[in-house]
């Protein structure tokens, strides 16, 4: 008689089958729970920074670079162009207003010169030629005027007489009418004297004002071509250093071509470099500080420049205090600019964590200093030392402010 066999639940294969889904499960649970961060990283105190988070005055400011200018610059141009004949100064030194520095020649201009003295001259005899033509004319004409009026006179005297006779019949009417007719034709002749002797001397005035305008003019074209000349003896414009001089003996110098420049070494101003990012930030009156030799100095912001050139624009700033003692031209110089007023604020000091976090979170310490986990933050305006908190953690909470570029995505770090 068959005896039935009793069927195995569970053979190799489903044995097999169990196990490998088994590791499957693990394997996507371990995923997770790495995907999800909820690993661990110990860390050696000794190779992260703890800061403290605390509260205290903040004000944003930016670091800029600065370098140390001479209070004005007085560029030297050439007014007139020209070949460069004597060098009476060097490169470097110190000018009073008014010492000549270099001697261009021009022969053209000092030919002009030449010709416009000419014309000066030329006209100044012609006037005095008109003039002396005019004076003997007024006096012939005056001259003429006497002598009809001795002859009105004379008529006068005979017609009154003759008609004083002619009334009583001691003369004919022929005799008084020819002294009638005598008189009242030197009355008309004395009268037409006159006025040509007024319309002369009228005449007279204004070509006198029109031969002395066109002296002025030609005087004044004159001094300006002998003003011409004199730039070729190029001069100090201001007391200063002469720096930057560009001429040799011999070399040809264009009209307007940049000669040398004067700086004016009585006071030193800084120039200033900032990010294009600020340019609606910055205004006259900003502050910035620096520390020099050990100690701290102000600047003040008297100018900004707001042509924009790789990215950045430029500042000039004067010193508020005082120049720092011994400080050079061409010294660079490392400046906070002040961009807000100070506040009470929480504050953390800067670090590498920002490259990782870009200010969202942050590792806080726990009360038993043993861990450190994440924590979302959120960061408002910085300076050059710390950031603002604005939400996250607290004063008296520490956190790691040191670079987590090897810590990837771990959320917690076991601190040894």
């Amino acid at each position: 008689m068959d005896i039935p066999l009793k069927k195995k639940r569970f053979t190799p294969k489903k044995i097999a089958i169990i196990a490998g889904s088994v590791l499957i499960v693990a394997l996507i649970l371990f995923v997770i729970l790495s995907s999800t961060g909820n690993s661990k990283l110990n860390v050696e105190k000794e190779r992260i920074t703890i800061s403290d988070v605390q509260k205290g005055n903040f004000q944003e400011n930016i670091p800029v670079n600065g370098v140390v200018l001479p209070i004005s610059t007085i560029y030297l141009d050439a007014m007139e162009g020209g070949r460069v004949e004597e060098k009476f100064v060097e490169d470097g030194t110190i000018m009073k207003k008014g010492e000549p520095i270099i001697r261009l020649s021009n022969t053209d201009l000092e030919l002009s010169l030449v010709n416009q003295e000419t014309q000066v001259y030329n006209l100044l005899t012609q006037m005095q030629i008109s003039q002396n033509a005019a004076r003997q004319n007024t006096i012939n004409k005056r001259n003429n005027l006497t002598d009809v009026e001795n002859n009105l006179i004379e008529g006068k005297r005979k017609y009154e007489l003759n008609k004083k006779l002619f009334e009583k019949g001691a003369v004919g009417r022929q005799d008084y009418m020819e002294s009638e007719n005598n008189y009242n034709y030197q009355k008309e002749k004395y009268q037409l004297a006159n006025e040509v002797l007024a319309q002369d001397s009228l005449s007279s005035k204004q070509e006198s004002q029109q031969a002395r305008e066109s002296y002025v003019r030609t005087r004044k074209a004159l001094e300006l071509m002998r003003r011409k000349v004199g730039d070729l003896v190029v001069k100090a414009p201001v007391d200063g250093q002469l720096t930057a001089l560009d001429a040799e003996i011999g070399q040809s110098k264009q009209k307007g071509e940049r000669l040398g420049q004067i700086d004016v070494v009585s006071g030193y101003k800084v120039r200033a470099e900032i990010d294009e990012h600020y340019i609606s930030r910055i205004f006259n009156g900003q502050r910035g500080s620096f520390t020099f030799n050990g100690k701290d100095y102000e600047l003040e912001i008297k100018k900004v420049f707001t042509q924009v050139s790789n990215g950045r624009f430029q500042v000039d700033m004067h010193f508020v205090d005082g120049v720092p003692e011994n400080i050079r031209r061409g010294q660079s110089l490392q400046i906070k600019l002040a961009l807000s007023q100070e506040k009470e604020a929480v504050l953390i000091s800067k670090g590498g964590f920002f490259q990782q976090t870009g200010g969202n979170w942050i590792f806080k310490i726990s009360e038993d200093g043993k861990t450190a986990y994440k924590t979302p933050i959120r960061l408002g305006s910085q300076n050059t030392e710390y950031y603002e908190v604005l939400e996250g953690i607290e004063p008296g909470d520490k956190v790691i402010t040191s670079s987590y570029s090897n810590f990837g995505d771990i959320e917690e770090l076991v601190l040894d």
